[in-house]
Protein backbone atom coordinates (compact mmCIF):
# COMPACT_ATOMS: atom_id res chain seq x y z
CA UNK A 1 0.00 0.00 0.00
CA UNK A 2 1.08 3.31 -0.82
CA UNK A 3 1.84 6.09 1.87
CA UNK A 4 -0.67 8.87 3.08
CA UNK A 5 0.73 12.28 2.08
CA UNK A 6 0.36 15.26 4.10
CA UNK A 7 0.48 18.66 3.33
CA UNK A 8 0.56 21.73 5.20
CA UNK A 9 2.92 24.79 5.62
CA UNK A 10 2.05 24.27 9.65
CA UNK A 11 4.66 21.71 11.32
CA UNK A 12 2.63 20.94 14.06
CA UNK A 13 -0.29 19.84 12.07
CA UNK A 14 2.11 17.32 9.96
CA UNK A 15 3.53 16.08 12.71
CA UNK A 16 0.22 15.34 15.00
CA UNK A 17 -1.52 13.70 11.95
CA UNK A 18 2.51 11.67 11.32
CA UNK A 19 2.10 10.49 14.98
CA UNK A 20 -1.54 9.71 15.17
CA UNK A 21 -1.40 7.75 11.67
CA UNK A 22 1.61 5.61 12.74
CA UNK A 23 -0.07 4.19 15.63
CA UNK A 24 -2.16 2.94 13.17
CA UNK A 25 0.53 1.25 11.02
CA UNK A 26 -0.20 3.92 8.36
CA UNK A 27 3.19 5.10 5.86
CA UNK A 28 3.03 8.77 6.04
CA UNK A 29 4.97 11.18 3.43
CA UNK A 30 5.23 14.98 4.16
CA UNK A 31 5.50 18.16 2.46
CA UNK A 32 5.72 21.74 3.56
CA UNK A 33 4.18 22.99 0.32
CA UNK A 34 1.82 21.68 -2.75
CA UNK A 35 4.76 22.99 -5.63
CA UNK A 36 7.35 19.91 -3.45
CA UNK A 37 3.66 17.72 -4.00
CA UNK A 38 3.22 18.51 -7.22
CA UNK A 39 6.85 17.55 -8.30
CA UNK A 40 6.42 14.19 -6.24
CA UNK A 41 3.05 13.52 -8.19
CA UNK A 42 5.65 13.20 -11.49
CA UNK A 43 7.17 10.06 -10.08
CA UNK A 44 4.43 8.55 -7.96
CA UNK A 45 1.23 8.98 -6.24
CA UNK A 46 -0.06 8.66 -2.63
CA UNK A 47 -2.96 6.58 -1.35
CA UNK A 48 -4.57 9.17 0.24
CA UNK A 49 -3.34 12.74 0.07
CA UNK A 50 -4.72 15.63 3.15
CA UNK A 51 -3.98 18.65 1.95
CA UNK A 52 -4.45 22.08 3.85
CA UNK A 53 -6.20 24.54 1.71
CA UNK A 54 -4.04 28.19 2.46
CA UNK A 55 -0.37 27.74 2.05
CA UNK A 56 1.99 30.21 0.46
CA UNK A 57 2.41 29.96 -2.96
CA UNK A 58 0.26 27.26 -4.86
CA UNK A 59 -3.13 26.85 -2.68
CA UNK A 60 -4.90 23.22 -1.63
CA UNK A 61 -6.71 23.92 -4.26
CA UNK A 62 -4.25 24.37 -7.27
CA UNK A 63 -3.07 20.82 -5.98
CA UNK A 64 -6.27 19.33 -5.76
CA UNK A 65 -6.84 20.53 -9.42
CA UNK A 66 -3.44 19.21 -10.03
CA UNK A 67 -3.85 15.67 -8.61
CA UNK A 68 -7.68 14.63 -10.42
CA UNK A 69 -6.35 15.80 -13.60
CA UNK A 70 -3.78 12.75 -13.12
CA UNK A 71 -5.53 10.25 -10.32
CA UNK A 72 -8.91 11.29 -10.54
CA UNK A 73 -10.28 7.96 -8.18
CA UNK A 74 -7.36 9.35 -5.65
CA UNK A 75 -9.08 10.53 -2.35
CA UNK A 76 -8.28 14.23 -1.45
CA UNK A 77 -8.88 15.41 2.16
CA UNK A 78 -8.89 19.31 2.42
CA UNK A 79 -8.09 20.75 5.77
CA UNK A 80 -9.92 24.67 6.46
CA UNK A 81 -10.21 26.47 8.80
CA UNK A 82 -14.45 27.09 9.68
CA UNK A 83 -14.78 30.52 8.72
CA UNK A 84 -13.54 29.52 4.89
CA UNK A 85 -16.89 28.08 3.98
CA UNK A 86 -16.28 28.93 0.47
CA UNK A 87 -13.18 27.11 0.24
CA UNK A 88 -14.99 23.92 1.55
CA UNK A 89 -17.46 24.74 -1.60
CA UNK A 90 -14.96 24.97 -3.66
CA UNK A 91 -12.81 21.77 -2.89
CA UNK A 92 -16.74 20.01 -2.91
CA UNK A 93 -16.65 21.15 -6.59
CA UNK A 94 -12.95 20.29 -7.32
CA UNK A 95 -14.19 16.68 -6.69
CA UNK A 96 -12.37 16.91 -2.62
CA UNK A 97 -13.23 13.56 -0.70
CA UNK A 98 -13.82 15.49 2.44
CA UNK A 99 -12.38 18.34 4.71
CA UNK A 100 -11.42 18.84 8.22
CA UNK A 101 -12.13 22.26 9.72
CA UNK A 102 -9.74 23.67 12.03
CA UNK A 103 -9.18 23.13 15.12
CA UNK A 104 -9.82 19.23 14.25
CA UNK A 105 -10.10 16.42 16.47
CA UNK A 106 -7.49 14.05 16.10
CA UNK A 107 -9.01 10.51 16.72
CA UNK A 108 -12.18 11.95 13.76
CA UNK A 109 -9.49 13.01 11.54
CA UNK A 110 -7.77 8.97 11.67
CA UNK A 111 -11.26 7.92 10.83
CA UNK A 112 -12.04 10.12 8.30
CA UNK A 113 -8.39 8.87 6.83
CA UNK A 114 -9.41 5.71 7.31
CA UNK A 115 -12.52 6.20 5.30
CA UNK A 116 -10.57 7.87 2.33
CA UNK A 117 -8.27 5.14 2.62
CA UNK A 118 -11.16 2.25 1.91
CA UNK A 119 -12.37 4.09 -0.94
CA UNK A 120 -9.06 4.27 -2.32
CA UNK A 121 -8.28 0.08 -1.90
CA UNK A 122 -11.62 0.02 -3.53
CA UNK A 123 -11.09 1.73 -6.08
CA UNK A 124 -7.46 0.36 -6.50
CA UNK A 125 -8.77 -3.22 -6.64
CA UNK A 126 -11.13 -2.59 -9.44
CA UNK A 127 -8.43 -0.88 -11.78
CA UNK A 128 -6.18 -4.10 -10.90
CA UNK A 129 -8.80 -6.42 -11.84
CA UNK A 130 -9.10 -4.90 -15.24
CA UNK A 131 -5.90 -4.61 -16.14
CA UNK A 132 -5.82 -8.84 -14.99
CA UNK A 133 -7.61 -10.02 -17.98
CA UNK A 134 -8.01 -13.63 -18.59
CA UNK A 135 -7.53 -16.00 -21.69
CA UNK A 136 -10.53 -17.07 -23.48
CA UNK A 137 -9.52 -20.52 -24.59
CA UNK A 138 -11.68 -22.37 -27.36
CA UNK A 139 -11.41 -24.44 -30.52
CA UNK A 140 -14.94 -25.72 -30.26
CA UNK A 141 -17.04 -24.48 -33.92
CA UNK A 142 -19.05 -23.03 -31.48
CA UNK A 143 -16.46 -20.72 -29.53
CA UNK A 144 -14.77 -19.82 -32.97
CA UNK A 145 -18.09 -17.92 -33.95
CA UNK A 146 -18.00 -16.20 -30.26
CA UNK A 147 -14.22 -15.16 -31.73
CA UNK A 148 -14.97 -13.89 -34.76
CA UNK A 149 -18.02 -11.76 -33.24
CA UNK A 150 -15.29 -9.75 -31.15
CA UNK A 151 -13.52 -9.12 -33.91
CA UNK A 152 -16.28 -7.53 -35.71
CA UNK A 153 -17.26 -5.74 -32.78
CA UNK A 154 -13.82 -4.54 -31.19
CA UNK A 155 -14.13 -1.44 -33.32
CA UNK A 156 -17.70 -0.37 -32.54
CA UNK A 157 -18.98 1.39 -29.57
CA UNK A 158 -22.08 -0.59 -29.68
CA UNK A 159 -24.50 -1.82 -26.98
CA UNK A 160 -23.53 -5.52 -26.44
CA UNK A 161 -26.24 -8.50 -25.16
CA UNK A 162 -24.28 -11.57 -24.15
CA UNK A 163 -26.15 -14.61 -23.09
CA UNK A 164 -25.62 -17.67 -21.79
CA UNK A 165 -25.34 -19.98 -18.87
CA UNK A 166 -24.21 -19.25 -15.30
CA UNK A 167 -20.11 -19.67 -15.49
CA UNK A 168 -20.12 -19.82 -19.37
CA UNK A 169 -17.79 -16.88 -19.37
CA UNK A 170 -19.49 -13.85 -19.97
CA UNK A 171 -17.59 -11.40 -18.02
CA UNK A 172 -14.53 -13.16 -20.14
CA UNK A 173 -16.27 -12.31 -23.25
CA UNK A 174 -16.89 -8.56 -22.40
CA UNK A 175 -13.43 -7.94 -21.24
CA UNK A 176 -12.35 -9.50 -23.99
CA UNK A 177 -14.58 -6.98 -26.49
CA UNK A 178 -13.11 -3.77 -23.90
CA UNK A 179 -9.73 -5.14 -24.72
CA UNK A 180 -9.71 -4.87 -28.31
CA UNK A 181 -11.77 -1.26 -28.67
CA UNK A 182 -10.64 1.46 -28.99
CA UNK A 183 -11.29 2.54 -25.21
CA UNK A 184 -8.77 -0.57 -24.36
CA UNK A 185 -7.02 2.13 -22.36
CA UNK A 186 -9.44 3.50 -20.26
CA UNK A 187 -11.10 1.26 -17.26
CA UNK A 188 -13.21 -1.41 -17.39
CA UNK A 189 -15.87 -1.74 -14.94
CA UNK A 190 -17.95 -4.48 -13.80
CA UNK A 191 -21.00 -4.47 -11.71
CA UNK A 192 -22.90 -8.07 -10.97
CA UNK A 193 -26.63 -6.49 -10.87
CA UNK A 194 -27.94 -9.44 -9.32
CA UNK A 195 -25.05 -9.46 -6.14
CA UNK A 196 -25.81 -5.83 -4.85
CA UNK A 197 -29.03 -5.39 -2.04
CA UNK A 198 -31.23 -3.29 -3.96
CA UNK A 199 -31.06 -0.84 -1.66
CA UNK A 200 -27.59 0.30 -2.69
CA UNK A 201 -27.51 -1.10 -5.89
CA UNK A 202 -28.71 2.53 -7.22
CA UNK A 203 -25.89 4.23 -5.15
CA UNK A 204 -23.26 1.81 -6.83
CA UNK A 205 -24.66 2.63 -10.12
CA UNK A 206 -24.73 6.31 -10.13
CA UNK A 207 -22.73 7.09 -6.88
CA UNK A 208 -24.07 9.51 -3.85
CA UNK A 209 -23.84 12.80 -2.62
CA UNK A 210 -23.18 13.61 0.95
CA UNK A 211 -26.08 13.76 2.79
CA UNK A 212 -27.97 11.70 0.43
CA UNK A 213 -29.05 8.84 2.91
CA UNK A 214 -28.25 7.67 6.52
CA UNK A 215 -24.29 6.71 6.30
CA UNK A 216 -23.27 8.56 3.39
CA UNK A 217 -21.13 10.91 5.29
CA UNK A 218 -19.17 11.31 2.10
CA UNK A 219 -19.81 11.39 -1.57
CA UNK A 220 -18.81 8.66 -3.41
CA UNK A 221 -18.73 7.97 -7.64
CA UNK A 222 -20.96 5.28 -9.19
CA UNK A 223 -19.80 2.91 -11.19
CA UNK A 224 -20.46 4.91 -14.51
CA UNK A 225 -18.67 7.92 -13.33
CA UNK A 226 -15.42 5.49 -12.72
CA UNK A 227 -16.13 3.75 -16.16
CA UNK A 228 -15.80 7.25 -17.68
CA UNK A 229 -14.46 6.96 -21.25
CA UNK A 230 -14.29 3.22 -20.70
CA UNK A 231 -16.59 0.10 -21.17
CA UNK A 232 -19.28 -0.35 -18.18
CA UNK A 233 -20.26 -4.25 -18.02
CA UNK A 234 -23.65 -5.19 -15.91
CA UNK A 235 -23.47 -8.46 -15.15
CA UNK A 236 -26.92 -10.18 -14.79
CA UNK A 237 -29.36 -7.28 -15.79
CA UNK A 238 -32.58 -10.04 -16.35
CA UNK A 239 -32.04 -9.26 -12.01
CA UNK A 240 -31.61 -5.48 -11.65
CA UNK A 241 -35.07 -3.89 -9.88
CA UNK A 242 -37.91 -2.54 -12.08
CA UNK A 243 -37.50 0.60 -10.95
CA UNK A 244 -33.43 1.21 -11.61
CA UNK A 245 -34.31 0.13 -15.13
CA UNK A 246 -36.17 3.52 -15.61
CA UNK A 247 -33.00 5.39 -14.67
CA UNK A 248 -30.22 2.97 -16.47
CA UNK A 249 -32.94 3.63 -19.50
CA UNK A 250 -32.55 7.10 -19.33
CA UNK A 251 -28.63 6.80 -19.33
CA UNK A 252 -28.63 4.80 -22.42
CA UNK A 253 -31.48 6.99 -24.05
CA UNK A 254 -29.80 10.51 -23.67
CA UNK A 255 -26.34 10.07 -21.92
CA UNK A 256 -27.10 11.82 -18.32
CA UNK A 257 -27.47 10.59 -14.93
CA UNK A 258 -27.84 12.52 -11.33
CA UNK A 259 -26.37 10.97 -8.22
CA UNK A 260 -28.51 9.93 -5.49
CA UNK A 261 -29.73 13.21 -4.01
CA UNK A 262 -27.36 14.91 -6.36
CA UNK A 263 -29.04 17.85 -8.36
CA UNK A 264 -26.33 18.13 -10.98
CA UNK A 265 -26.14 16.55 -14.26
CA UNK A 266 -23.37 13.93 -15.11
CA UNK A 267 -22.01 13.23 -18.80
CA UNK A 268 -21.89 9.32 -19.79
CA UNK A 269 -19.51 8.63 -21.83
CA UNK A 270 -19.59 5.06 -21.07
CA UNK A 271 -20.09 2.25 -23.47
CA UNK A 272 -22.43 -0.45 -22.13
CA UNK A 273 -22.02 -4.28 -22.28
CA UNK A 274 -24.79 -6.00 -20.51
CA UNK A 275 -24.84 -9.97 -19.84
CA UNK A 276 -27.90 -12.52 -18.86
CA UNK A 277 -28.49 -15.89 -17.95
CA UNK A 278 -31.97 -15.55 -18.28
CA UNK A 279 -34.90 -15.54 -21.16
CA UNK A 280 -35.64 -11.50 -20.76
CA UNK A 281 -37.92 -11.83 -23.75
CA UNK A 282 -39.99 -13.95 -21.20
CA UNK A 283 -39.35 -11.38 -18.38
CA UNK A 284 -40.59 -9.20 -20.61
CA UNK A 285 -43.75 -10.94 -21.20
CA UNK A 286 -44.01 -11.19 -17.50
CA UNK A 287 -43.66 -7.55 -16.99
CA UNK A 288 -40.53 -8.36 -14.50
CA UNK A 289 -38.16 -6.33 -17.51
CA UNK A 290 -38.94 -2.91 -19.14
CA UNK A 291 -39.79 -3.75 -22.59
CA UNK A 292 -38.30 -0.48 -23.87
CA UNK A 293 -34.89 -1.08 -22.11
CA UNK A 294 -35.07 -4.50 -23.91
CA UNK A 295 -34.75 -3.33 -26.96
CA UNK A 296 -31.99 -0.79 -25.83
CA UNK A 297 -29.70 -3.17 -24.77
CA UNK A 298 -30.42 -5.86 -27.09
CA UNK A 299 -28.42 -3.92 -30.03
CA UNK A 300 -26.13 -6.81 -30.70
CA UNK A 301 -26.55 -10.06 -29.18
CA UNK A 302 -24.15 -12.36 -28.42
CA UNK A 303 -24.64 -15.79 -27.34
CA UNK A 304 -21.76 -17.88 -25.54
CA UNK A 305 -22.22 -21.87 -25.58
CA UNK A 306 -22.40 -24.12 -22.69
CA UNK A 307 -19.63 -26.39 -22.10
CA UNK A 308 -22.00 -28.93 -22.96
CA UNK A 309 -21.95 -27.27 -26.62
CA UNK A 310 -17.86 -27.45 -27.01
CA UNK A 311 -17.02 -30.50 -25.05
CA UNK A 312 -14.16 -30.81 -26.88
CA UNK A 313 -12.49 -27.70 -25.32
CA UNK A 314 -12.63 -29.46 -22.00
CA UNK A 315 -9.19 -31.03 -22.19
CA UNK A 316 -7.18 -27.76 -22.87
CA UNK A 317 -9.63 -25.62 -20.18
CA UNK A 318 -8.82 -28.56 -17.68
CA UNK A 319 -4.73 -27.81 -18.08
CA UNK A 320 -4.89 -24.45 -18.52
CA UNK A 321 -7.15 -24.80 -14.65
CA UNK A 322 -4.95 -27.01 -13.26
CA UNK A 323 -1.69 -24.66 -14.35
CA UNK A 324 -2.98 -21.63 -13.46
CA UNK A 325 -3.98 -23.63 -9.69
CA UNK A 326 -0.78 -25.15 -9.24
CA UNK A 327 1.46 -21.54 -10.12
CA UNK A 328 -0.82 -20.04 -7.54
CA UNK A 329 -0.64 -22.23 -4.62
CA UNK A 330 3.50 -22.90 -5.54
CA UNK A 331 3.24 -26.56 -6.25
CA UNK A 332 3.95 -29.08 -9.12
CA UNK A 333 1.10 -29.06 -11.98
CA UNK A 334 -1.25 -32.47 -12.01
CA UNK A 335 -1.95 -34.64 -15.22
CA UNK A 336 -5.17 -36.22 -15.71
CA UNK A 337 -4.99 -39.66 -16.93
CA UNK A 338 -6.48 -40.11 -19.93
CA UNK A 339 -9.03 -42.28 -18.67
CA UNK A 340 -9.89 -39.28 -16.27
CA UNK A 341 -10.17 -36.81 -19.42
CA UNK A 342 -12.40 -38.71 -21.01
CA UNK A 343 -15.07 -38.56 -17.84
CA UNK A 344 -14.63 -35.36 -16.97
CA UNK A 345 -15.46 -34.80 -20.65
CA UNK A 346 -18.25 -37.08 -19.94
CA UNK A 347 -19.95 -34.95 -17.85
CA UNK A 348 -23.22 -32.36 -17.77
CA UNK A 349 -21.13 -29.60 -15.74
CA UNK A 350 -23.53 -27.03 -14.85
CA UNK A 351 -21.49 -24.28 -13.79
CA UNK A 352 -20.20 -24.45 -17.03
CA UNK A 353 -16.11 -22.96 -17.01
CA UNK A 354 -16.80 -21.71 -13.44
CA UNK A 355 -17.30 -25.51 -12.05
CA UNK A 356 -14.55 -27.08 -14.25
CA UNK A 357 -11.88 -24.11 -12.65
CA UNK A 358 -13.19 -24.50 -9.17
CA UNK A 359 -13.22 -28.62 -9.93
CA UNK A 360 -9.38 -28.28 -10.81
CA UNK A 361 -8.70 -25.98 -7.89
CA UNK A 362 -10.12 -28.91 -6.16
CA UNK A 363 -7.73 -31.22 -7.98
CA UNK A 364 -4.69 -29.50 -7.11
CA UNK A 365 -5.26 -29.19 -3.52
CA UNK A 366 -6.94 -32.49 -2.66
CA UNK A 367 -5.57 -35.36 -5.25
CA UNK A 368 -3.29 -37.73 -4.06
CA UNK A 369 -0.85 -38.20 -6.51
CA UNK A 370 0.14 -36.21 -9.60
CA UNK A 371 -1.67 -38.35 -11.95
CA UNK A 372 -5.26 -37.96 -11.40
CA UNK A 373 -7.28 -40.89 -12.28
CA UNK A 374 -11.38 -40.66 -12.41
CA UNK A 375 -11.59 -42.17 -8.88
CA UNK A 376 -9.52 -39.23 -7.53
CA UNK A 377 -12.48 -36.98 -8.47
CA UNK A 378 -14.76 -35.88 -5.65
CA UNK A 379 -17.63 -38.52 -4.69
CA UNK A 380 -20.47 -36.04 -5.82
CA UNK A 381 -18.71 -36.08 -9.43
CA UNK A 382 -18.38 -40.01 -9.91
CA UNK A 383 -21.31 -41.24 -8.08
CA UNK A 384 -24.03 -38.93 -9.77
CA UNK A 385 -22.42 -39.58 -13.39
CA UNK A 386 -23.11 -43.61 -11.81
CA UNK A 387 -26.76 -42.75 -10.88
CA UNK A 388 -27.27 -40.84 -14.22
CA UNK A 389 -26.39 -43.93 -16.45
CA UNK A 390 -27.80 -46.13 -14.46
CA UNK A 391 -30.82 -44.29 -14.91
CA UNK A 392 -30.48 -43.86 -18.80
CA UNK A 393 -29.26 -47.75 -19.58
CA UNK A 394 -32.25 -48.99 -16.97
CA UNK A 395 -29.21 -50.99 -15.11
CA UNK A 396 -27.31 -50.80 -11.74
CA UNK A 397 -29.47 -49.10 -9.10
CA UNK A 398 -32.93 -48.58 -10.89
CA UNK A 399 -32.52 -52.06 -12.28
CA UNK A 400 -35.23 -53.86 -9.76
CA UNK A 401 -33.50 -52.85 -6.66
CA UNK A 402 -34.88 -50.26 -3.95
CA UNK A 403 -32.59 -47.07 -3.78
CA UNK A 404 -33.08 -44.03 -0.96
CA UNK A 405 -34.34 -40.62 -1.92
CA UNK A 406 -31.53 -38.40 -2.66
CA UNK A 407 -31.49 -36.23 0.80
CA UNK A 408 -31.77 -39.50 2.92
CA UNK A 409 -32.99 -37.15 6.00
CA UNK A 410 -35.92 -36.02 3.74
CA UNK A 411 -39.27 -37.63 3.69
CA UNK A 412 -40.69 -39.07 0.55
CA UNK A 413 -43.60 -36.77 -0.46
CA UNK A 414 -46.24 -36.44 2.31
CA UNK A 415 -44.53 -39.81 4.28
CA UNK A 416 -41.33 -41.05 6.18
CA UNK A 417 -37.89 -41.27 4.64
CA UNK A 418 -38.40 -44.56 2.46
CA UNK A 419 -37.22 -46.57 -0.40
CA UNK A 420 -38.70 -46.19 -3.56
CA UNK A 421 -38.80 -49.20 -5.83
CA UNK A 422 -38.93 -49.11 -9.30
CA UNK A 423 -39.52 -52.19 -11.60
CA UNK A 424 -37.52 -53.47 -14.37
CA UNK A 425 -37.91 -51.56 -17.32
CA UNK A 426 -40.48 -53.09 -19.47
CA UNK A 427 -41.78 -54.68 -16.56
CA UNK A 428 -45.72 -55.33 -17.23
CA UNK A 429 -45.36 -53.96 -20.19
CA UNK A 430 -44.89 -50.32 -18.84
CA UNK A 431 -41.22 -49.06 -19.53
CA UNK A 432 -38.94 -47.43 -17.01
CA UNK A 433 -38.78 -43.65 -18.23
CA UNK A 434 -43.00 -43.92 -16.44
CA UNK A 435 -42.13 -43.58 -13.87
CA UNK A 436 -40.87 -40.28 -13.38
CA UNK A 437 -41.22 -37.76 -10.32
CA UNK A 438 -44.63 -36.82 -11.96
CA UNK A 439 -45.91 -39.99 -12.00
CA UNK A 440 -44.52 -40.43 -8.13
CA UNK A 441 -46.27 -37.57 -6.89
CA UNK A 442 -49.68 -38.26 -8.38
CA UNK A 443 -49.59 -41.18 -6.65
CA UNK A 444 -48.60 -39.73 -3.58
CA UNK A 445 -51.33 -37.08 -4.08
CA UNK A 446 -54.29 -39.76 -4.21
CA UNK A 447 -52.57 -41.48 -1.48
CA UNK A 448 -53.13 -38.47 0.70
CA UNK A 449 -56.45 -37.18 -0.42
CA UNK A 450 -57.79 -40.61 -0.08
CA UNK A 451 -56.93 -40.54 3.42
CA UNK A 452 -58.71 -37.08 4.34
CA UNK A 453 -55.49 -35.83 5.19
CA UNK A 454 -55.84 -31.54 5.52
CA UNK A 455 -53.80 -29.21 3.72
CA UNK A 456 -52.55 -31.81 0.72
CA UNK A 457 -50.62 -28.43 -1.25
CA UNK A 458 -49.33 -26.70 1.54
CA UNK A 459 -47.82 -30.38 2.39
CA UNK A 460 -46.50 -31.29 -0.09
CA UNK A 461 -45.69 -27.72 -1.42
CA UNK A 462 -43.40 -27.52 1.25
CA UNK A 463 -41.30 -30.80 1.03
CA UNK A 464 -41.35 -29.84 -3.22
CA UNK A 465 -39.50 -26.55 -1.93
CA UNK A 466 -37.45 -27.89 0.37
CA UNK A 467 -35.99 -30.42 -1.51
CA UNK A 468 -35.01 -28.11 -4.21
CA UNK A 469 -33.60 -25.88 -2.36
CA UNK A 470 -31.73 -28.27 -0.54
CA UNK A 471 -30.16 -29.72 -3.81
CA UNK A 472 -29.26 -26.67 -5.47
CA UNK A 473 -27.60 -25.65 -1.88
CA UNK A 474 -25.77 -28.78 -2.10
CA UNK A 475 -25.34 -28.22 -6.02
CA UNK A 476 -23.47 -25.16 -4.95
CA UNK A 477 -22.09 -26.39 -2.26
CA UNK A 478 -24.44 -24.08 0.48
CA UNK A 479 -23.82 -20.66 -1.12
CA UNK A 480 -27.50 -19.43 -0.91
CA UNK A 481 -27.15 -16.70 -3.37
CA UNK A 482 -25.47 -19.16 -6.17
CA UNK A 483 -28.73 -21.37 -5.09
CA UNK A 484 -30.79 -18.82 -6.11
CA UNK A 485 -29.56 -17.78 -9.34
CA UNK A 486 -29.94 -21.79 -10.33
CA UNK A 487 -33.25 -22.06 -9.22
CA UNK A 488 -34.02 -18.25 -10.91
CA UNK A 489 -35.91 -17.05 -7.91
CA UNK A 490 -34.48 -14.01 -6.10
CA UNK A 491 -32.04 -13.75 -3.22
CA UNK A 492 -34.13 -12.43 -0.21
CA UNK A 493 -36.99 -15.45 -1.43
CA UNK A 494 -34.57 -18.37 -0.71
CA UNK A 495 -33.65 -16.57 2.72
CA UNK A 496 -36.88 -16.41 3.73
CA UNK A 497 -37.72 -19.97 2.25
CA UNK A 498 -34.71 -21.47 3.99
CA UNK A 499 -35.87 -19.56 7.15
CA UNK A 500 -39.30 -21.05 7.25
CA UNK A 501 -38.71 -24.40 5.78
CA UNK A 502 -35.39 -24.93 8.48
CA UNK A 503 -33.08 -25.39 5.90
CA UNK A 504 -29.59 -25.99 7.73
CA UNK A 505 -26.24 -25.60 5.37
CA UNK A 506 -26.81 -22.35 3.63
CA UNK A 507 -24.19 -19.51 4.28
CA UNK A 508 -23.91 -16.01 1.93
CA UNK A 509 -21.46 -15.77 -0.94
Amino acid sequence: MKPIWIVDDDESIRWVLEKALARENLATQSFSNARDAMEALKTGAPQVLVSDIRMPGETGLELLQAVKAKHPGLPVIIITAFSDLDSAVAAFQGGAFEYLAKPFDIDKAVELIRRALEESLRETSVEQASAETPEILGQAPAMQDVFRAIGRLSQSNVTVLITGESGSGKELVARALHKHSPRASQPFIALNTAAIPKDLLESELFGHERGAFTGAQASRRGRFEQADGGTLFLDEIGDMPFDLQTRLLRVLSDGHFYRVGGHQPLKANVRVIAATHQNLEHRVREGLFREDLYHRLNVIRLRLPSLRERREDIPILTRHFLAQSAKQLGVEVKRMSEGAMQFLTSLELPGNVRQLENLCNWITVMAPGQTVEAKDLPHELTEGQAFASSVQTGTGATNGMNYATPESDAPAFGGTPQATSFPHAGTAGVPLESFNWISLLETEAANLLAAGQPEVMDALGRQFESTLIKMALKHTHGRKNDAAVRLGIGRNTITRKIHELGIDGAKDD
